[in-house]
């Protein structure tokens, strides 16, 4: 085993704060103002705010950290936010890969520790007036500062969610310094967000980045690759359709997709 390359020295402590956004999309087709109405409370009570609390709280502990605060609202008529406020926490073991480039782990293990730091969720339930399709989104910021990257978390976000499109963008702000007074804008090697997912998470996704390296911004936009109209359909199969509404309802549903993952609407 090769010795492990030795950490830049700093004077005080790192004041680099790295805050990663994560935006994740659920399109589905609802028929009718029921179907519709349904698939609204479903997401609802799948994404409360006890059960983001709960995803929430599972972070801090991949990140080694601990609960301060507790913020947490259901909305009426739909939506949830929850806000943590989160400080150092007790560093169990610091396995030697924690500082190296690398998909992050599942809830089972604790990494390390930070410091000022908070974790923040909201969902949005939204429907298109006319077209049948309706969207559930779910934005996830987790902002640290100090040594760890919240990238780490990156892994189980992605597994806790029903996720057709994901946009995330991390970005490292700040200086620290060295023990000679030289700044340090950033304390690790990165060229892509998509170092921190999982080889087999890529591979279902199609994938596009717009970084901006010498700003210390990451972008990555994921889509499924694979489309199966009866995970989109809610209440009903492909062989409840009439001839020919198949068709119709995928170039919906597809549309809407390309849209979100584009930004921009396509005519």
């Amino acid at each position: 085993m090769e010795p492990r390359e030795e950490r830049i020295q700093l004077h005080g402590f790192n004041n680099l704060t790295k805050s990663l956004s994560f935006n994740m999309y659920d399109v589905c087709y609802t028929k009718t103002k029921e179907e519709r109405e349904a698939y609204i409370e479903y997401i609802d009570e799948q994404y409360n705010a006890d059960r983001l609390t709960k995803i929430l709280k599972n972070v801090t502990d991949i990140i080694g950290a601990h609960v301060i605060n507790v913020a947490k609202q259901d909305f009426v008529p739909q939506g949830a936010s929850v806000t943590l406020l989160v400080s150092e926490g007790p560093v169990i073991e610091v396995p030697d890969e924690s500082y190296e480039e690398s998909p992050g782990p599942l809830p089972e293990a604790v990494v390390m520790g930070l410091d000022k730091s908070h974790i923040t969720v909201h969902t949005y339930p939204e429907f298109h007036p006319y077209e049948g399709i309706s969207t559930f989104r779910a934005d996830i910021d987790v902002s640290t500062c100090g040594e760890i990257s919240p990238l780490k978390a990156l892994n189980y976000l992605i597994h806790s969610f029903e996720t057709d499109i994901m946009t995330l963008d991390y970005r490292v702000r700040g200086f620290t310094r060295d023990v000679d007074g030289h700044k340090l804008f950033i304390d690790h090697d990165i060229n892509s967000i998509q170092n921190y997912i999982p080889d087999e998470v890529k591979s279902l996704y199609d994938m596009i980045d717009v970084n901006i390296y010498q700003e210390n911004t990451f972008h990555t936009k994921c889509k499924l690759k694979d489309f199966d109209l009866d995970n989109y359909l809610f209440g009903r199969t492909k062989v409840d359709l009439h001839p020919g509404e198949a068709e119709e309802i995928t170039n919906k549903l597809t549309m809407e997709m390309d849209e979100i993952f584009y930004g921009k609407n396509i005519n």
